[in-house]
């Protein structure tokens, strides 16, 4: 027998290896963490639970009242539901026969299968072993089954109806297997080969998060510590050439001897930063551009607080959009210019040109818009979130602030792709206990910017409520009716074929009411990645029709597919209308010369810091 200590004599946990005292101190820390977010999680809910005429916030959401008229639409087709009802049981059957052959040895095929882009079931154990092999399924047919439930009842409204079925897909996918430790197998293995070490880790994950949502969860989609913006993000060279209480302007430095003479002005959305088209040199769609030939510029918006409260969309038109053509015009000299619009900055672009239109402003040669809404009548499934109830809650809460906060509208784009965005994360940071990987796009997904009271409560209404954009006169900026179907620009319109934000049909609609010269183009993935597909990546594809017949379908069913990247077929669109070739610009004239150098001040600005408001 040898003097050497043995596992257990040396207070080692045999499979984690870690020593008790130290398990033991982790809990302990973890423990008094715990109770002071749990009393921080119990202060913002009594100071959230009360609207401002002291009226209990229940349901701000307004849910109860879409799922009891569904309810009550149900009782009254009890046939339909009894249909629904023995479907399930049928399957049920047919699983416990399919588990019972394969207890016996036996081949049987599967009752049901996840899709094919499912990434929740993508361990081998969820088809080879039998009891996970039967969770997977179960789950699957009950989340049939009560889709199927909800969608029998007859008579809703179509608000009412896609309220349900949205929230019922929240709770289906919130009820997944793979979301509990006990069910899931790649968690239970890793919690046997670690010791639990990983839930250990997963609680500290999550009381981060908690802590980081002050009381609220706020998860952590990306090591935020991987990137910072004018280090590894937003890199190509430029300068700021102008700064006002909304943006700032930002001239790219050319890198071709030759530009195109008219220059290039880009309007970014401003719920996030604009520099989701300058993530880095090989994703970069500006540095493209600059690459390209064209004197790029574009608005940088400030990520405003309560002293901007008051600054509507007309203020986003006149000190945002227009003041910056102006700029463009007096740093170039050239009268007329080729405009981008993303997302937002795309339906302020068009209410912008019908605004010019009736002041009689040619300015603006071309424009293109970028996965952008204009008809809001079909505006997907942010439609959920807009209704008269709801609106009156967000600005009571507006009103309190001045702003909405970022992370409000960030958790609402979550919600929209809830597995991918919400529920891997959960597995992965607090399941699993890992951190999340370093990915430059979730980071910039995580930097949103506050909206704006006004500006806000006009948007929501306008726009997706009463949807106003698409009557003539049905909006008035800058004390001009405006009316979009008098836009004469020669428009380029490129949506995404898998977008949840603008679906692409509802972009060609708004599209359909130019009566200049447009062209739409459509490409694969969705909002953010069927857009920022460099050509060197070579990856997805996009679809071309030079007609634009009157129905979506019909434009589809004539478009042909091409691989790659739309970049270059827009290149050659956009060069139609450069006005020829000039010597390369510098940034700035002598009466814009550098505020600093880009990506500059304002976009610098994360949730929570102020410190980038003007003097």
């Amino acid at each position: 027998m040898t003097d050497q200590p043995s596992e257990q004599s040396s207070g080692q946990n045999p499979a984690s290896g870690q020593n008790p005292a130290d398990f033991s101190a982790t809990f302990g820390r973890i423990a008094q963490r715990s109770q002071e977010v749990l009393s921080q999680f119990l202060k913002n809910q009594a100071d959230t639970s009360f609207g401002p005429d002291n009226t209990p916030n229940s349901d701000p959401l307004n849910i109860g009242s879409a799922f009891l008229e569904m309810t009550q639409r149900l009782a009254s087709n009890p046939s339909a539901v009894v249909e629904t009802q023995m479907g399930m049981w049928q399957d049920y059957l047919s699983l416990w026969q399919n588990t019972t052959q394969r207890m016996m040895g036996q081949e049987a095929e599967p009752i049901v299968e996840p899709a094919s882009d499912d990434r929740r079931f993508s361990d081998d154990a969820w088809s080879e072993n039998l009891v996970f092999d039967y969770f997977k399924q179960s789950y699957l047919l009950s989340a049939k089954w009560l889709q199927e439930s909800v969608r029998q009842a007859e008579g809703l409204d179509d608000k009412s109806a896609q309220k349900v079925d949205f929230y019922t897909r929240q709770f289906i996918d919130a009820m997944a297997p793979s979301n509990f430790v006990m069910t899931n197998p790649t968690v239970l293995q890793e919690t046997l080969d670690s010791g639990g070490e990983n839930l250990l880790k997963g609680l500290e994950n999550l009381l981060g998060d908690l802590e980081k949502g002050n009381g609220q969860i706020r998860i952590t989609q990306t090591d935020e510590d991987a990137f910072e913006v004018g280090k590894n993000l937003a890199l190509t060279g430029g300068e700021v050439v102008f700064r006002n209480a909304l943006f700032e302007l930002i001239q790219y430095t050319p890198t071709t001897e030759k530009v195109a003479k008219r220059p290039l002005l880009i309007v970014p959305p401003w719920i996030n930063k604009y520099y989701i088209l300058d993530l880095n040199e090989k994703k970069s769609f500006i540095a493209w551009c600059v690459a390209q030939g064209h004197t790029v510029f574009t608005i940088s918006w400030i990520n405003p607080d309560a002293s901007l409260a008051d600054k509507s969309f007309e203020d986003y038109m006149s000190e945002g959009l227009i003041t910056a053509i102006d700029t463009v015009e007096a740093i170039t000299s050239e009268a007329s210019i080729n405009m981008v619009g993303y997302c937002l900055g795309g339906t302020l672009l068009s209410a912008s040109l019908a605004y010019m239109e009736a002041v009689g402003d040619k300015r603006v040669q071309s424009a293109t818009f970028l996965t952008s809404m204009i008809d809001f009548a079909e505006s997907g499934e942010l439609g959920v979130f807009i209704d008269e109830e709801q609106l009156q809650a967000l600005e009571a809460q507006m009103s309190e602030t001045g702003y909405l906060e970022g992370s409000s509208m960030a958790g609402t784009f979550n919600m929209l792709r809830a597995n991918d965005l919400i529920w891997s994360f959960v597995v992965n940071n607090y399941l699993l206990g890992k951190d999340p990987f370093p990915f430059d796009l979730l980071y910039w997904n995580s930097d949103s910017t506050r909206m704006p009271a006004a500006m806000h409560s006009y948007y929501l209404r306008k726009m997706y409520q009463e949807n106003l954009l698409v009557q003539p006169g049905g909006l008035t900026l800058g004390g001009q009716s405006i009316d979009v179907s008098t836009i004469k620009t020669p428009s380029y319109f490129l949506s995404t074929k898998e977008d949840h934000i603008a679906p692409w049909k509802s972009t060609y609609s708004g599209m359909s009411l130019f009566s200049g010269p447009t062209r739409f183009c459509l490409a694969g993935s969705g909002h953010i990645a069927g857009v920022v597909n460099p050509p060197a990546a070579n990856k997805y594809f996009y679809w071309e029709n030079t007609k634009t017949p009157k129905s979506a379908d019909g434009w589809f069913d004539g478009a042909a597919r091409q691989d790659g990247s739309w970049w270059p077929a827009w290149g050659k669109w956009l060069k139609r209308h450069d006005g020829g070739q000039i010597a390369a610009r510098k940034p700035g004239s002598a009466n814009f010369k550098s505020l600093g150098a880009a990506p500059g001040t304002y976009v610098l600005s994360r949730d929570g810091d102020s410190s980038n408001q003007p003097d």
